[in-house]
């Protein structure tokens, strides 16, 4: 309701301003061009039409591309709610109707509850993208070792996607480096960020995780790395917006465009920051999120 009130608005802007545009040249031609009062109002009247007309047409372009974000988002939702509700369902009938021996039975069980936590990790994040707003405070005040919750986001993604120790490694500084925090909410962003980095592999994933002291003050750094299909330059401070996908993030890969907006919301709560960078499409990309050391 507010974004069409203020879309209404701007419409009318536009209207007005062509209206008095138009007045402006009939009363021009009317009256004498010689009165220097009438230039001079002529020129302000103008200028301001023309800032309210370039204003109008930004704010309708911006509108659209939101609006395009948003349909983005829905299409995904839909697409990430209803593909594994389908497949339980399948599932679920033909145990009903056929007899199907124990292996097979088992192998039925294994999808499930795969399609299940597929389900459940969708309305998490769209919940949690709800709550983030709400949630200003900081995360937490729990004193966390960062190594363990990095573990914990390795095996994780290890886990759902059955991947051997060498496809995402994992490098500790090799000190007891403690920061102070939610753990659910910081283990959620890692996960975030190894799930991205699995999905957008070419091929076999290769993926390493640090963590850094050196340099930093009194923060510390995680740094995780692929060799995927990497960012595009202009997207690289755009791909943590709500809703948005890149190009290269839509080349099959499942996902609802809220991951790194939900990644850049915990760690800002938590006092941190971070960035992405790449060497273009292709090259893989980097992450590099920093924390404040308890």
């Amino acid at each position: 309701m507010r974004r069409r009130k203020t879309a209404i608005f701007f419409l009318v802007l536009g209207v007005c301003l062509s209206a008095l545009a138009i007045a402006l040249n009939v009363g021009w031609i009317l009256l004498n061009l010689r009165q220097v009062v009438l230039l001079v109002i002529g020129i302000i009247f103008f200028a301001l039409i023309i800032t309210g007309l370039i204003l109008n047409t930004i704010f309708l372009v911006r509108e659209i591309r939101r609006n395009e974000q948003h349909d983005t988002f829905l299409n995904s939702v839909t697409h990430e709610l209803k593909t594994p509700i389908a497949s339980i369902k399948l599932y679920l009938e033909t145990l009903k109707t056929r007899e199907v021996d124990d292996t097979k039975r088992s192998e039925f069980y294994d999808v499930m509850l795969a399609d299940s936590n597929r389900l459940l990790n969708t309305v998490e994040q769209v919940l949690r993208a709800g709550r983030i707003k709400e949630n200003a405070a900081s995360g937490g005040t729990a004193t966390l070792d960062i190594d363990a919750v990095l573990n914990d986001a390795v095996s994780t993604v290890r886990s759902v996607y059955n991947l051997d120790e060498n496809a995402i490694k994992f490098f500790s500084a090799g000190e007891n480096i403690q920061v102070k925090g939610d753990q659910d909410e910081l283990q959620s962003a890692f996960v975030n960020l190894l799930d991205n980095a699995v999905k957008y592999s070419d091929g076999e994933p290769k993926i390493t995780v640090k963590t850094q002291t050196a340099g930093f003050n009194n923060r510390i750094a995680v740094v995780i790395k692929d060799k995927g299909v990497g960012i595009p330059s202009a997207d690289l401070k755009r791909i943590f917006r709500r809703f948005y996908r890149s190009d290269n993030f839509r080349n099959g890969a499942k996902g609802t465009g809220l991951g790194l907006f939900i990644v850049k919301s915990i760690i800002e709560r938590h006092g941190g920051r971070v960035k992405a960078d790449s060497k273009g499409e292709g090259k893989g990309s980097t992450f590099l999120v920093q924390l404040p050391r308890a």
